[in-house]
């Protein structure tokens, strides 16, 4: 459960207890369970009954209710992409490469993280070398994420329930071979292409590590060692190859 859903679990039982406290109390509205007053002890068994029953309903919703899965064109955010691959995780067929692709999620920002303290320690933030060092990352950011939302693309248009049925050999008997194969086919396609985006941001983040350890290693803040790095020219090439199969 996400911190948002927390909130959101709290919020209701504190006000479910709240609407109790004032209509219960003694001398606020009257009501009162075990008293003279037969309807007010009935209607004081309801709101509890009640409450009870919306605080089920809530911790249902908010903790075992699975998420909608956004459109992926609405997907903007670090923290969106961990929660729409989560909606995967539990697919018996793509729960390695669901958890390969949250992992990578989680270590492309400690990446990041690590390079801006390194580069803050080494460079002023207004010098051509720290500049150019974080458009290059930025950029090798942006393909990153490009392949993950290629990876959400691909699982969003073929059905999750279609994996794990196909994935367990509970096939109809009533298909052809020829359509079977061709199934086959078309399934293989999908984890490979999911395979091939994953293999992609793992090279990224290979290469990230390789140039952390050229900076730590850059003895000079002159603007053209920076592009002569070759982790760097590696990354370059990386990004202008990439323009030409943006999705």
């Amino acid at each position: 459960m996400n911190s948002s859903r927390s909130i959101k679990l709290l919020g209701l039982i504190a006000g479910i207890v709240l609407v109790n406290v004032v209509v219960l109390s003694p001398g606020l509205l009257g009501v009162e369970i075990g008293g003279a007053n037969v309807l007010e002890t009935a209607s004081g068994v309801t709101l509890l009954i009640i409450s009870l029953l919306v605080v089920l309903y809530g911790s249902y919703f908010l903790l075992l209710k699975p998420p909608a899965v956004p459109p992926v064109k609405d997907i903007k955010t670090h923290e969106d992409y961990i929660e729409a691959l989560s909606h995967y995780r539990n697919v018996k067929v793509l729960k390695k490469d669901v958890a390969l692709a949250i992992d990578q999620l989680e270590r492309i920002q400690k990446k990041k993280e690590t390079l801006l303290d390194v580069l803050s320690q080494r460079f002023e933030p207004t010098e051509l070398s720290f500049k150019k060092f974080m458009s290059v990352i930025s950029e090798v950011e942006k393909l990153f994420y490009l392949s993950v939302r290629g990876i959400l693309n691909k699982l969003s248009v073929f059905d999750a329930s279609e994996f794990a049925t196909f994935a367990s050999g509970q096939r109809s008997t009533q298909l052809s071979n020829k359509l079977i194969q061709e199934k086959t086919v078309l399934y293989n396609e999908y984890l490979s292409s999911v395979s091939g985006y994953l293999g992609a941001n793992e090279e990224i983040l290979l290469k990230l590590d390789k140039l952390l350890l050229e900076i730590s290693l850059l003895g000079s803040t002159d603007y053209k060692d920076v592009e002569d790095m070759p982790c760097m020219k590696e990354i370059d090439a990386l990004i202008n190859q990439t323009k030409f199969y943006k999705q």
